[in-house]
């Protein structure tokens, strides 16, 4: 696979696996180090387009006149943003908040250029969940797969639980794969 002038502002497996998948594989890999709390009354959308954003403009702060590719992901319970589960008992309470409702995941993905143009995109994909039995809630933390993540793994053991989806799988798992392309492409990169 050849190498694409470009940074991937993320060290997430799932992130560089997807982009392997389409083709690209960026010329280095400098997971962005930035503040991920969200502002006081900050809703998902904009949370998640400023955390792509961010991450984006860190590294390329540190690596100027290079392409540099970020995005984030969040799942949200209307308004409110999960993070990631500290602890077994955190994720239980994810779960169970996840249980038999709709949620959203939504991605943001990012290019700062090497003249500091900025390109971004932004899916929110709605997700429907079966009502989950304590004995699949308990299955599912013992299987450690939110470990990292926020909210879930959709790509995981959880899978057999998600009832409807509608929107992007591969922004789900981490980075939108059309929107990216299409941000790359645009880029001629």
């Amino acid at each position: 696979m050849e190498v694409k002038d470009f940074i991937l502002a993320s060290g997430s497996p799932q992130r560089i696996a997807l982009l392997r998948q389409i083709g690209y594989e960026p010329k280095e890999i400098l997971p962005a180090d930035i503040d991920e709390s969200n502002l006081l009354h900050e809703k998902p959308l904009p949370y998640v387009r400023r955390m792509a954003l961010s991450k984006a403009k860190a590294v390329a702060a540190q690596r100027e006149g290079e392409n540099v590719l970020a995005c984030d992901t969040v799942v949200a319970v209307g308004q409110r943003i999960l993070h990631k589960s500290k602890d077994e008992n955190e994720q239980r309470q994810v779960m169970k908040m996840l249980s038999g409702k709709t949620h959203r995941v939504i991605s943001s993905v990012c290019l700062v250029n090497k003249n500091g143009k900025i390109s971004q995109k932004t899916v929110s994909t709605k997700i429907a969940m079966k009502v989950l039995t304590p004995q699949e809630i308990e299955s599912y933390v013992a299987c450690g797969e939110w470990r990292g993540v926020c909210g879930y793994k959709i790509e995981g053991c959880l899978a057999g639980y998600v009832t409807r989806m509608v929107g992007s799988y591969s922004g789900v798992v981490g980075l939108p794969l059309y929107e990216t392309q299409n941000i790359l492409k645009g880029e001629h990169i």
